[in-house]
Order: C-alpha cells, then sequence, then structure tokens
C-alpha cells in the first residue's frame, strides 16, 4: 500500500523567500510532504503573485515555484513579528533565504541569531554571486548566473552575439542544488544534533550545469566548439548536433567515435562525405573551416527526406537521435505526459483545468502529491495556533498590521 504523506513528511520547514531560486527548493520539499511555511509582506505579498501569466487570480510564475506551502503575513520589521517568526524557527528543521545580502541579517533573521534559537536549524541561503567575492553583496537574477558562468557560450550560435536564453536555467540548478544541500545538511543535524549554514549561488549553480563541458575547456584553456558538440579527441571523436529535415522540422541526434562511419553508412551518407574528405569527423578539431563545412554537409544531406525518416534509420542502427520539440510541443510529448512530467489541475476559482508541472520523481512507495499555491495570508490563523497563540493574540496582530 503506498503511502501519501510523501517521504518528507514530518519535516517543518520555514522560508523567507521570493523569486525562483528561493522558493523551489521549498516547493520540491511540499510535493514530497513537508510542511513549508511561507513568510510573506502583510500588503501584497512576494512580487511575484502578479508574474508570468496570469488567469483569474493565479499566477503561471507563483503557482510553478509555491504550490503546496503555508503562506503566513508576517511584518518582519516590528518587533512582534520577528518574535513570531523566531517561535517558528525554534520548531522548524530547515529555514530558507534568498535575500540581498546583509538584509536577513538587518531584519533579524540571519544565520548566527537564528543558531541561538535553535541550534539545529538548517539553514539554506540563495544569492546571485556567492557569499565571497568581489560582487558578494549585489543583488542579481537568472541572467546573472546565466552570463558569469559560461551558459551562454554553450548554447550559443556562431557568429551571432551571446546572449541569456528564456529558461531560467540558472534559477532553475541553484533551487535543484539547494534542495539537495539543505537536505544532506538536514541529514547530519538529525544525527549529530548541529545544523549549520548551507549556501548556494546563481553562478556557481550555473557553472556546475556546465559539467565535464566546462572542465575540458579549462583542461584544454581554449573554447568549446560551438554551432554542435563535438567532444572527445582528434583520435576519438564524437557528435551531438540537431538539423533540420525536407519540411524544415528538427530532429537530434548523438554519435559515439566508433558508430561515426556505421550512422554515415546506414544514413547513406557515407559515399558523399567521403568524396568531399569530409568522412573524419575528427578534422573538426582541426579548424574552423572543416567544422563547418562537416556540419554544413550534414545539413544538406538531412534536408533530403523527413525526419522521421532519419531517426527510425539511426534507431534501427542502435543510433541515439530524436525530433527536437519547441516548448508546447514538449507539453503535449507522449514521453513526458506519459510519466507524469506535465499534469494538470483543476481550479475551482475560476473553473478551469491548467496544465501545471508534474513531478520529475516517480516514488514507488511515497509519491509526490501536488497541490496548489496558497492565498496570501490564507494560513495565519492556522499557523499561529499551531504555535500556541491564541484569538485574542492572532486578532491583536491584525489590528496592529503585525499579519
Amino acid at each position: 500500500m503506498k503511502n501519501n504523506n510523501g517521504p518528507l513528511s514530518g519535516i517543518k520547514v520555514v522560508t523567507c523567500s521570493t523569486a525562483q531560486a528561493g522558493t523551489v527548493p521549498y516547493m520540491f520539499m511540499a510535493d514530497l510532504g513537508a510542511q513549508v511555511i511561507k513568510i510573506e509582506t502583510p500588503s501584497g505579498g512576494d512580487s511575484s503573485r502578479y508574474a508570468g501569466e496570469i488567469i483569474g487570480s493565479f499566477s503561471s510564475f507563483f503557482e510553478t515555484n509555491n504550490r503546496g506551502v503555508k503562506s503566513l503575513t508576517l511584518n518582519l520589521k516590528s518587533d512582534e513579528g520577528k518574535s513570531i517568526l523566531h517561535r517558528l524557527v525554534k520548531e522548524a528543521e530547515i529555514f530558507g533565504q534568498n535575500f540581498r545580502p546583509r538584509v536577513a541579517k538587518k531584519l533579524g533573521f540571519g544565520y548566527e541569531e537564528l543558531k541561538k534559537i535553535n541550534p539545529a536549524i538548517v539553514y539554506g541561503s540563495v544569492s546571485a554571486y556567492g557569499p565571497d567575492g568581489p560582487d558578494a553583496d549585489l543583488p542579481g537574477t537568472d541572467a546573472v548566473g546565466q552570463a558569469l558562468a559560461g551558459v551562454t557560450e554553450a548554447f550559443s550560435i556562431p557568429d551571432q552575439n551571446l546572449r541569456t536564453g528564456v529558461a531560467s536555467v540558472a534559477d532553475e540548478t541553484c533551487a535543484i542544488l539547494t534542495f539537495g544541500g539543505v537536505l544532506a545538511a538536514l541529514i547530519h543535524a538529525r544525527t549529530t544534533g548541529i545544523g549549520q549554514k548551507v549556501e548556494t549561488s546563481l553562478v556557481g549553480s550555473a557553472f556546475r550545469l556546465m559539467g565535464w563541458t566546462m572542465t575540458t575547456a579549462m583542461w584544454k584553456n581554449k573554447p568549446p566548439i560551438t554551432g554542435a558538440r563535438i567532444n572527445g579527441t582528434r583520435e576519438k571523436p564524437g557528435i551531438a548536433a540537431c538539423f533540420n529535415d525536407v519540411e524544415n522540422k528538427p530532429l537530434a541526434m548523438q554519435v559515439d567515435h566508433k558508430d561515426w562511419k556505421p550512422a554515415l553508412e546506414a544514413l547513406g551518407f557515407y559515399k558523399t562525405m567521403k568524396e568531399k574528405n569530409l568522412n573524419d569527423l575528427g578534422i573538426a578539431f582541426d579548424s574552423e573551416d572543416k567544422k563547418n563545412q562537416i556540419l554544413s554537409s550534414l545539413a544538406s544531406l538531412f534536408a533530403k527526406n523527413t525526419r522521421e525518416h532519419w531517426i527510425n534509420i539511426l534507431r534501427e542502427a542502435d543510433i541515439i537521435s530524436t525530433h527536437v520539440n519547441t516548448m508546447l510541443e514538449a507539453s503535449n510529448e507522449p514521453n513526458i505526459v506519459d510519466n507524469n512530467y506535465v499534469s494538470e489541475k483543476y481550479y475551482p476559482e475560476i473553473d478551469k483545468t491548467l496544465k501545471i508541472h508534474g513531478t520529475p520523481w516517480k516514488f514507488s512507495e511515497t509519491p509526490s502529491v501536488i497541490k496548489t499555491a496558497p492565498k496570501l495570508g490564507e494560513h495565519n490563523e492556522e499557523i499561529l495556533k499551531s504555535v500556541g497563540y491564541s484569538e485574542d493574540e492572532i486578532h491583536s496582530f491584525k489590528n496592529k498590521e503585525i499579519i
């Protein structure tokens, strides 16, 4: 029998987080059963409630990043607001924030202060540039992570200006790494009783996202080949690239050095490539011109038939290949839909069923439970009563605009 409480059931989290990288780690935890309390300002709340596509009172940005959490409004500039936060932290295991550097300390929820209240607290702190370095005190967004960490070159097109991408890959990578880092620290805290501060950044996360490609660039001390992923060595090269078919529909393929010739033969390309002296993929390492000749010749050959034709040939030859989706096509892709990577949620307030992210995990015993994001201050009374405040006190907090 499956347990619908989730694998993180029983974990209590308090966050003073906004935007994306600071909220998604705890949204994941809520998906997996943790109790997550999101602190928002009484006047307006998290500004991302009004970002993205708005349908009725629902924001695509806020729903994606805050589903399943509970909303408590607190005026943290007041002494009573700080006192309430500290009481919540005393009973929590995890605290998260992504305020501009130094602001958390100023508002009374810096790590050193919260550690005194709860020595076992795991404190997740997300910044733009990282805690050290010349720009450590500056604010930043996803674009900073992409720009500084090399993402822009990795996904660049030859002879075109470098630019940051439309998807927030630095934010999302930072969120995933924060999620893992905080839970690793929680295991340590539960074992030893000692909490710690876990710091992540948009720049550091995006740099890690570059993986072995970055390591290779550093070892070679030269940039990677762009326009396609041609890697390995001159003697044992591999390629991952996209080409358009006769209908201008793109496909992707990845070929190891040992499969390069068999792939060309299966496709019927080998004779033509050999006649042009382009059958040796390794020459792409010799010059930009040779690389471009290989890619342009392959492009002209793939443009002679449909991508279904080419993909069938490649897959029959056990070569990795697939069609390339747009974002909307991806949302309807059977491999995504059938695995519940995309899901649907009914919103009774607007009488609409909307597509949402599903879950990237499949737990055999404790599956994720997808909920909706909270209304501003929706859980004020529930949360305050749970930590011992009376109805009279809660009423007083409302009158004094503490909540």
